[in-house]
Protein backbone atom coordinates (compact mmCIF):
# COMPACT_ATOMS: atom_id res chain seq x y z
CA UNK A 1 0.00 0.00 0.00
CA UNK A 2 2.80 1.94 0.95
CA UNK A 3 4.68 1.89 -2.97
CA UNK A 4 1.10 2.92 -4.29
CA UNK A 5 0.86 5.81 -2.42
CA UNK A 6 4.31 7.00 -3.13
CA UNK A 7 3.99 6.09 -6.91
CA UNK A 8 0.73 8.64 -6.71
CA UNK A 9 2.44 11.03 -5.12
CA UNK A 10 5.71 11.22 -6.99
CA UNK A 11 3.66 10.95 -10.51
CA UNK A 12 0.72 12.41 -10.02
CA UNK A 13 0.79 14.69 -12.96
CA UNK A 14 1.64 12.24 -15.03
CA UNK A 15 -1.13 10.47 -14.22
CA UNK A 16 -3.94 13.58 -14.51
CA UNK A 17 -1.99 14.07 -17.41
CA UNK A 18 -1.96 10.69 -19.17
CA UNK A 19 -6.01 10.72 -18.04
CA UNK A 20 -6.87 13.61 -19.76
CA UNK A 21 -5.13 12.67 -23.35
CA UNK A 22 -7.30 8.93 -22.94
CA UNK A 23 -9.98 11.33 -22.73
CA UNK A 24 -9.41 14.05 -24.83
CA UNK A 25 -7.96 11.87 -27.74
CA UNK A 26 -11.52 10.43 -28.48
CA UNK A 27 -13.35 13.56 -28.24
CA UNK A 28 -10.64 15.03 -31.03
CA UNK A 29 -11.62 11.60 -33.07
CA UNK A 30 -15.01 12.44 -32.91
CA UNK A 31 -15.23 16.31 -33.32
CA UNK A 32 -12.93 15.98 -36.54
CA UNK A 33 -14.89 12.84 -38.05
CA UNK A 34 -17.60 15.21 -38.00
CA UNK A 35 -16.03 18.12 -39.56
CA UNK A 36 -14.24 15.89 -42.25
CA UNK A 37 -18.02 13.50 -42.80
CA UNK A 38 -20.04 17.45 -42.81
CA UNK A 39 -17.08 18.48 -45.70
CA UNK A 40 -17.77 15.67 -47.72
CA UNK A 41 -21.61 15.94 -47.42
CA UNK A 42 -21.46 19.75 -48.43
CA UNK A 43 -18.62 18.35 -51.44
CA UNK A 44 -21.17 15.78 -52.62
CA UNK A 45 -17.90 13.15 -51.88
CA UNK A 46 -18.89 9.50 -52.56
CA UNK A 47 -19.40 8.30 -48.48
CA UNK A 48 -16.66 5.46 -48.88
CA UNK A 49 -13.51 7.78 -50.22
CA UNK A 50 -14.52 9.86 -46.81
CA UNK A 51 -14.60 7.25 -44.60
CA UNK A 52 -11.04 6.38 -45.94
CA UNK A 53 -9.93 9.86 -45.10
CA UNK A 54 -11.58 9.66 -41.72
CA UNK A 55 -8.81 6.34 -41.00
CA UNK A 56 -6.17 8.20 -42.29
CA UNK A 57 -6.87 10.83 -39.96
CA UNK A 58 -7.41 8.54 -36.81
CA UNK A 59 -3.99 6.79 -37.37
CA UNK A 60 -2.61 10.43 -37.62
CA UNK A 61 -4.25 11.09 -34.23
CA UNK A 62 -2.98 7.69 -32.40
CA UNK A 63 0.50 8.45 -33.32
CA UNK A 64 0.40 11.77 -31.97
CA UNK A 65 -1.20 10.55 -28.78
CA UNK A 66 1.69 8.08 -28.81
CA UNK A 67 4.07 10.42 -28.70
CA UNK A 68 2.06 12.50 -26.18
CA UNK A 69 2.43 10.01 -23.78
CA UNK A 70 5.72 9.39 -24.33
CA UNK A 71 7.06 13.06 -23.74
CA UNK A 72 4.49 13.23 -20.25
CA UNK A 73 6.18 10.27 -18.90
CA UNK A 74 9.44 11.26 -18.88
CA UNK A 75 10.84 10.12 -21.91
CA UNK A 76 14.23 12.06 -22.77
CA UNK A 77 13.81 14.22 -26.79
CA UNK A 78 17.21 12.28 -27.10
CA UNK A 79 15.72 9.04 -26.83
CA UNK A 80 12.69 9.80 -28.78
CA UNK A 81 14.76 11.11 -31.76
CA UNK A 82 17.21 8.56 -31.81
CA UNK A 83 14.61 5.57 -31.80
CA UNK A 84 12.51 7.47 -34.47
CA UNK A 85 15.98 7.97 -36.86
CA UNK A 86 16.08 3.83 -36.16
CA UNK A 87 12.60 3.25 -36.98
CA UNK A 88 12.29 5.75 -40.26
CA UNK A 89 16.02 4.19 -40.87
CA UNK A 90 14.45 1.04 -41.17
CA UNK A 91 11.30 1.60 -43.06
CA UNK A 92 13.01 3.46 -45.25
CA UNK A 93 15.41 0.95 -46.04
CA UNK A 94 12.70 -1.66 -46.33
CA UNK A 95 10.05 0.35 -48.06
CA UNK A 96 11.90 2.31 -50.70
CA UNK A 97 10.62 0.18 -53.55
CA UNK A 98 7.10 1.40 -52.25
CA UNK A 99 7.28 4.55 -51.92
CA UNK A 100 4.95 5.31 -54.74
CA UNK A 101 2.01 3.78 -52.56
CA UNK A 102 2.81 6.58 -50.04
CA UNK A 103 2.81 9.39 -52.72
CA UNK A 104 -0.61 7.59 -54.08
CA UNK A 105 -2.64 8.11 -50.57
CA UNK A 106 -1.10 11.65 -50.62
CA UNK A 107 -2.46 12.30 -53.78
CA UNK A 108 -5.69 10.54 -52.84
CA UNK A 109 -6.13 13.15 -49.61
CA UNK A 110 -5.43 15.91 -52.40
CA UNK A 111 -7.87 14.77 -54.61
CA UNK A 112 -10.55 14.31 -51.89
CA UNK A 113 -9.50 17.46 -50.51
CA UNK A 114 -9.60 19.99 -53.50
CA UNK A 115 -12.78 17.97 -55.38
CA UNK A 116 -11.24 18.75 -58.81
CA UNK A 117 -13.85 15.75 -60.23
CA UNK A 118 -16.58 13.63 -59.18
CA UNK A 119 -17.45 10.29 -59.83
CA UNK A 120 -19.94 10.22 -63.12
CA UNK A 121 -18.65 12.78 -64.44
CA UNK A 122 -16.24 12.85 -68.04
CA UNK A 123 -12.97 13.77 -68.03
CA UNK A 124 -10.38 14.32 -70.98
CA UNK A 125 -6.74 13.16 -70.05
CA UNK A 126 -4.22 15.29 -72.25
CA UNK A 127 -1.57 13.57 -72.53
CA UNK A 128 0.63 14.27 -75.48
CA UNK A 129 1.18 10.41 -76.37
CA UNK A 130 -1.89 8.85 -75.01
CA UNK A 131 -5.07 11.60 -74.29
CA UNK A 132 -7.93 9.32 -72.61
CA UNK A 133 -11.11 10.97 -72.40
CA UNK A 134 -13.76 8.74 -69.81
CA UNK A 135 -16.46 8.64 -67.31
CA UNK A 136 -14.76 8.56 -63.66
CA UNK A 137 -16.30 5.55 -61.93
CA UNK A 138 -14.66 5.51 -58.76
CA UNK A 139 -11.69 7.36 -56.87
CA UNK A 140 -9.93 4.99 -54.58
CA UNK A 141 -7.16 6.07 -51.71
CA UNK A 142 -4.40 4.05 -54.38
CA UNK A 143 -5.99 4.93 -57.94
CA UNK A 144 -8.85 6.41 -59.73
CA UNK A 145 -11.02 3.82 -62.44
CA UNK A 146 -12.02 4.99 -65.90
CA UNK A 147 -14.36 4.10 -68.28
CA UNK A 148 -13.45 5.12 -71.83
CA UNK A 149 -16.14 5.23 -74.46
CA UNK A 150 -15.03 2.19 -76.20
CA UNK A 151 -16.06 0.40 -72.99
CA UNK A 152 -11.97 0.35 -71.80
CA UNK A 153 -11.50 -0.32 -68.29
CA UNK A 154 -8.28 2.24 -66.87
CA UNK A 155 -6.95 2.28 -63.49
CA UNK A 156 -4.52 5.34 -63.32
CA UNK A 157 -2.57 5.88 -59.85
CA UNK A 158 -3.62 9.15 -57.67
CA UNK A 159 -0.28 10.10 -58.11
CA UNK A 160 -0.13 9.96 -61.52
CA UNK A 161 -3.23 11.86 -62.10
CA UNK A 162 -2.39 14.97 -60.38
CA UNK A 163 0.55 15.33 -62.86
CA UNK A 164 -1.14 15.91 -65.97
CA UNK A 165 -3.43 18.18 -67.11
CA UNK A 166 -7.36 17.25 -67.17
CA UNK A 167 -10.14 18.75 -68.79
CA UNK A 168 -13.76 18.18 -67.71
CA UNK A 169 -15.65 17.26 -70.36
CA UNK A 170 -19.43 16.78 -68.74
CA UNK A 171 -19.69 17.95 -65.06
CA UNK A 172 -22.37 15.66 -62.48
CA UNK A 173 -24.21 17.41 -60.58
Amino acid sequence: MEFIEKFFHDYHLQIISTLAACVATPLLKIIIRKIIYRYGVNSQINDLRTKIVIKYVNILINILFSVFLITIWGVTPQWIFASFASVFAIVGVAFFAQWSLLSNVTAGLIIYFTVPFRIGDTIKILDKDNPIEAVVEDIKAFYINLRTVEGEFITIPNSLILQKVISIVNRVD
